[in-house]
């Protein structure tokens, strides 16, 4: 008989903070304190200069989690004045089904860095993160992940040291927009729109389907999905509808966002696809071309430089090929890091 998940994932009855000769005393963090971390990652960020930077938005969800409902936790390390320098937090997203997953996030200002923190704060992610796991009720196989930037190498050293292995990698890509766009005819029997709140439950309703043969993809939840939109550009985002004997059918999507925090780092304006998809009947004709070739052209409608996305390089259905005939180029990656239970 095969080990249920709590028997192999073993979760401690304690999950430690770092110790206090490392320097900080640990509590856990609340609502109260986004302030206080949205500091803290812009002094990370600053340094580190991720693909992508963290909005307020982004902090608060970290730390509103438990508040709605869903399996998380964080802590943070103060110094001797009350000055947070250092946080961790892990969160188990709802609705998985094939795989139960915890996700670790933890950010050190540089200052503190080198004194054996990270260790220590990746050891107490993994514990809470078993318990977590274990709290779900899920009886599946289990994922504790973390992504991390490609130049990050102190960070994917650490990862590696503490048992987590390279599963996947992420690479960003982009195209200017001024280039010259592709031909790419609408399929017959589809029509393109702007995403409306009107049609995004159909939306998620479509991604779920059409991701659901997608590595490491689980079923977005309502809660989860409203993420997406925090930043979501109507004007961007383009939806192929197909008409059927029922009325409108989405037979495909690209939420396109509009990330301003990125542009004042990168130097530039970007219009970030987070997720484009096509249900399974509608792909091979055309429409995933037709989409993103209209967010394109919107893109350029609006004086934006560049168009943006991720793909996961590991896609059977040649997605990165695909973008690459469109225009976009590599321009860095980020690596999914995991310890499969």
């Amino acid at each position: 008989m095969a080990a249920s998940l709590v028997d192999r994932l073993r979760p401690p009855e304690e999950a430690l903070p770092p110790a206090p000769h490392l320097g900080l005393g640990w509590r856990t963090l609340e609502a109260a304190d986004a302030d206080a971390l949205f500091g803290l990652v812009q002094r990370c960020e600053e340094v580190d200069e991720p693909l992508h930077r963290t909005t307020p938005a982004e902090i608060t969800d970290a730390l509103s989690r438990p508040e709605r409902g869903l399996l998380a936790d964080a802590i943070g390390g103060y110094d001797a004045s009350g000055t947070l320098q250092a946080a961790a937090w892990v969160n188990c997203p709802p609705g998985d089904a094939t795989v139960a997953r915890a996700f670790v996030v933890a950010t050190i200002d540089p200052s503190w860095r080198g004194r054996g923190i990270g260790r220590a704060l990746l050891s107490w992610q993994d514990d809470r993160a078993r318990q977590l796991l274990a709290r779900t009720g899920l009886d599946l196989p289990a994922r504790i992940a973390a992504y991390v930037d490609e130049h990050m190498v102190d960070r994917r050293r650490l990862y590696a040291a503490a048992g987590f292995s390279p599963k996947r990698v992420f690479r960003h890509m982009r195209r200017p927009v001024t280039d010259p766009l592709p031909d790419a005819p609408v399929p017959d029997g589809l029509r393109i729109v702007d995403w409306s709140p009107e049609l995004d439950e159909a939306v998620r309703l479509t991604h779920n389907e059409a991701f659901q043969d997608h590595w490491g993809s689980q079923p977005v939840s309502s809660e989860a999905w409203s993420t997406v939109h925090r930043d979501l550009e109507p004007r961007w985002s383009k939806i192929a509808l197909a008409r059927t004997d029922s009325g409108d059918e989405v037979a495909g999507y690209a939420m396109t966002c509009r990330h301003e925090r990125d542009w004042a780092a990168q130097g530039v304006t970007e219009g970030y696809t987070e997720l484009l998809g096509v249900l399974r009947p509608y792909r091979g004709g055309g429409t995933a071309k037709a989409v993103l070739v209209a967010v394109l052209r919107a893109l350029a409608e609006d004086g934006i430089d560049y168009a943006g996305l991720d793909v996961d390089t590991e896609n059977p259905s040649g997605a990165h090929q695909f973008y690459e005939r469109l225009g976009y180029q590599p321009l860095g990656a980020s690596l999914l890091y995991t310890i499969e239970v």
